[in-house]
């Protein structure tokens, strides 16, 4: 049976579905799309992630680009077999429900330690965090009015799951004393 491609192999073999690219523009385009929202991708190891795909024949060097300063580059496409190993990953993600381990749920389960004014400041910095990061997702998607659909899906679940956790945050902000929500902060 084949080995499971990780998350961060998948999605840089599934950009290299899309277009053969070096890894300078997997970076750019790392970086365009926030894929570091969803799934972790460090600049250093994208190099280390290609090698691993091409051992595995999953990619292999299209090209050569020349930039107009500087050493080329090696532009990496799939290969058949990396195509169809992409296709059957990409389609598990989608249809498999998998568990995650949000460390919020860790601190809730241990709220009771936590002193009242303590916990209220905890949460107030949460919600203002996930305004931000809310605001960051919707600049980003905003910055990309040609993008496919499947690149923006990817934008408006983030979107969806952050808009969710802030609308469950302000409901349990003011569960707690009692206070009404503020729409305008998320509380």
């Amino acid at each position: 049976m084949a080995e499971e491609l990780t998350p961060a192999e998948l999605t840089l073999l599934g950009l290299l579905v899309e277009k053969p690219r070096h890894g300078y523009e997997l970076e750019e385009v790392i970086e365009a799309r926030g894929v570091r929202e969803w799934t972790e991708i460090g600049f250093s190891s994208i190099y280390y992630l290609l090698s691993r795909l091409r051992e595995r024949g999953l990619i292999a060097e299209v090209e050569r680009a020349r930039p107009a300063r500087g050493k080329a580059r090696r532009v990496y496409g799939p290969t058949d077999e990396g195509r169809r190993a992409c296709a059957r990953a990409a389609e598990a993600a989608v249809a498999e429900l998998r568990p995650v381990f949000p460390p919020v749920l860790v601190g809730l389960a241990n709220q009771p330690v936590i002193e009242p004014g303590r916990l209220r400041d905890a949460l107030d910095r949460r919600a203002a965090a996930l305004a931000e990061r809310i605001a960051a997702i919707g600049t980003a998607r905003d910055a990309q009015p040609g993008a496919p659909a499947f690149v923006r899906a990817v934008f408006d679940y983030s979107l969806g799951q952050l808009e969710a956790e802030q609308r469950w945050l302000a409901a349990y902000r003011a569960g707690l004393d009692g206070s009404p929500t503020r729409k305008e902060d998320g509380r």
